[in-house]
């Protein structure tokens, strides 16, 4: 009994608008089938044309397709509504006609009588023009647009995947921001190829509503004169005029939701609703309006037009103009800066000799605008977004960007220092979009052509007009901002260990030590100075290991500290405890390393080469150029498979290999036997050989 009350309070409990959809449905197959009195019939039809007008409405006030995600669902229920309606008031048409014009109702009966004034050759030819405007004109258009931004967005999705996961890994964007851009993506698809199919309904009810017009008057005709001997002319007149009355009842809302479906799919997503939109992009040119003005006065002077209305529209819009021009000239005042006033002269001193900024970021004078907090620039927030996520991911925060502009730049170049010095350089254009060519692109695009600064791969400045064609071509499309921010992000992540200062190492060691405060206290200074545990961090981040398990790296540190000092070979011990974050690093979900080995020969003429030289210095020159060559075609051949190169090698010969090929081969990645952990699967898919 407990369990049929707890359902009972569950279906109880149940929110009436689930039901809505459901009910609504059944609704309209009732009218189908189940006769209606004229009174229901009355309010049915108000319903319908208030819905339509609702529709439109929302149509007019949506600033994104997406907002009104439900709108090909409504497109069908509306369109199955009218017809529902028509079958009804058909039905009592044929069956009380002939009681008079007010027999189906008072909404027909309006319809039909006060709209046409009761001449129903005048409704047929009105009927007519309404179904020509809604199937030729305002369906087929929409349907038309649908298909097409259907078909590009379906082959955009790739280049804003890409764009999305630049982003992501460029710390613009997090995660979970991450998928609501593809969710987005993806529902974009679904609303256009929804909204392709469901004009098709609009269409087909434009073809039924003439049908259903021409069997109301001819079945009218007949039942009329038949069955209710009723004389030609008096049957052709009430039956013909209740036809008319049912079919633009049913029109006229079918014309207002083919409008609002033109409306939703024509119009580009932006924050601002129709309304506004047409307010402040049609009407906002002053000269516009006083070239308008000056026609339309100017045909209002031809003798023979209508004076009047020329002239008087021709006023309106002038008074128009001037109102614009005012407040234009009224905000350039307000924005004018005040004259400054000269100050005197101050003598020298201390506070004129300005420290080199750690990270700097300088731009020409076109660039202000996306690094101004007064004109929300996005530079702004793009680079916080970037020391985020390095400090989410390399594990310490880098020092902040200064950014200033630099009139010695060229309007459109920017450039990055380090320490006072240009690490790199670039131009961005504002406005505009760089199309980025990943190598399989499948077409081409006029544009300035250029390079990625960050990678780069070759590129394209192209018009915001052209983004989504780029994208459909399988360029990968970015703004001004973003591609700034990509250059920062990726020199910022190379330079991490030279970021790596003291005080960020002695802000790491006090993190640390506020949960382990013995740990820190027995490691610096008493076993190791501050600058010695610096260059351990920047040793391990020079290879790409990250330094988010400091934890583990103390420990390691205050294992080996008594007995050894040298940085080097404390590193190789620190990445040894490291060994199971590096290798995750490398193959996040891998369960087989696949690696490049040596071959025994060259592993052992290495080993006597650093047996004589520890620093490397005794490697002969033609071993070494055979090295270099053979570790560079090895790893190009690892990445054109899609496997990342890696080079497993004895734990004595990984130090000097890796600061060997550093340089030459920056995309190798060395490993030693002992960072492996004992229950990963290695497989050697080639062996490097020296052969000399």
């Amino acid at each position: 009994m407990s369990a049929i009350f707890r359902k009972g309070a569950a279906f109880g409990s149940m929110k009436i608008h689930t039901l809505a959809s459901p009910l609504l449905i059944f609704m309209i197959l009732g009218m189908m089938v189940l006769p209606l009195p004229a009174f229901l019939l009355d309010m049915m039809f108000t319903f319908n044309i208030a819905l339509s007008i609702m529709v439109l409405l929302v149509g007019i006030h949506t600033n994104k397709p997406l907002d009104f995600a439900v709108f090909p669902t409504v497109l069908l229920l509306t369109t199955l509504l009218r017809l529902s309606l028509n079958v009804a008031s058909t039905r009592i048409v044929l069956m009380e006609g002939h009681n008079g014009p007010d027999a189906a109702g008072k909404v027909i009966e309006a319809f039909g009588h006060y709209l046409v004034g009761g001449n129903y050759t005048v409704g047929i030819v009105v009927f007519i023009i309404l179904v020509v405007i809604n199937f030729i004109v305002i369906t087929k258009g929409a349907g038309r647009i649908a298909e097409v931004s259907a078909r590009f967005t379906l082959d955009a999705m790739p280049g804003k995947q890409m764009a999305i996961d630049a982003d992501l890994n460029a710390g613009l964007i997090g995660e979970e921001e991450a998928g609501r851009r593809r969710a987005s993506i993806a529902q974009e698809a679904e609303f256009y190829g929804s909204m392709d199919g469901a004009s098709k309904f609009v269409r087909g009810d434009a073809i039924a509503g003439i049908l259903i017009l021409f069997v109301n008057v001819i079945g009218g005709l007949v039942i009329g004169v038949l069955q209710h001997d009723l004389d030609l002319a008096t049957a052709a007149r009430n039956y013909t005029l209740l036809a008319i009355g049912d079919g633009l009842v049913a029109q006229i809302p079918a014309l207002i939701i083919s409008t609002a479906a033109g409306l939703v799919v024509s119009r580009v997503g932006t924050d601002e609703d129709t309304g506004t939109q047409l307010a402040s992009q049609l009407f906002s040119k002053p000269q516009v309006l006083i070239l308008t003005a000056a026609i339309i006065g100017l045909m209002g002077l031809i003798p023979g037009m209508p004076h009047l209305a020329f002239l008087l529209l021709a006023a309106l819009l002038g008074g128009g103009a001037h109102v614009l021009r005012r407040r234009a000239g009224l905000a350039r005042a307000q924005a004018s800066p005040a004259p400054a006033v000269q100050a005197d002269v101050q003598d020298a001193s201390w506070d004129d000799v300005a420290p080199v900024d750690v990270l700097g970021l300088e731009v020409g004078y076109r660039l202000v605008p996306l690094v101004d907090k007064g004109q929300d620039g996005e530079l702004l927030r793009r680079i916080k977004g970037v020391r985020k996520k390095f400090a989410q991911e390399i594990g310490y925060l880098p020092p902040s960007i200064h950014v200033r502009d630099n009139l010695d730049l060229r309007p459109n170049g920017y450039r990055i220092t380090l320490k006072g010095a240009v690490i790199g350089s670039g131009e961005a254009h504002p406005g505009q979009y760089l199309a980025i060519d990943p190598g399989t692109v499948q077409g081409t695009l006029p544009g300035l052509a250029t390079s990625d600064p960050a990678f780069g791969l070759p590129a394209l400045w192209i018009e915001a007009e052209r983004r989504e064609m780029a994208q459909a071509l399988g360029y990968t499309v970015v703004d001004a901002g973003t591609v700034v921010a990509t250059h920062l992000n990726h020199l910022v992540r190379g330079h991490s260990a030279e970021l790596l200062g003291r005080m960020e190492v002695q802000q790491l060691l006090d993190r640390v030590a506020k949960d382990s405060p013995k740990l820190v206290e027995d490691l610096v200074p008493k076993q190791l100075p501050l600058t010695t545990v610096q260059k351990v961090l920047q040793g391990l981040l020079e290879e790409n290991v990250h330094i988010r398990d400091l934890r583990t790296i103390v420990d390691a540190l205050a294992e080996h500290a008594p007995r050894i000092q040298d940085p080097h070979e404390l590193i190789a011990l620190v990445r040894v405890a490291l060994g199971r974050a590096i290798v995750q690093q490398i193959w996040p979900q891998a369960g087989e390393l696949q690696v490049m080995a040596l071959d025994s020969g060259l592993e052992r003429l290495l080993t006597q080469a650093l047996q004589a030289s520890p620093d490397g210095g005794g490697i002969e020159p033609g071993l070494a150029d055979t090295l270099l060559r053979e570790a560079f075609g090895a790893s190009q051949r690892q990445e054109q498979i899609g496997l990342v190169p890696v080079l497993l090698v004895p734990a004595s010969l990984r130090t000097l290999l890796a600061r060997f090929l550093r340089r030459t081969v920056p995309q190798l990645k060395i490993l030693s036997h002992a960072e492996v952990p004992d229950s990963s699967n290695i497989k050697v898919t080639s062996i490097l050989g020296a052969r000399a």
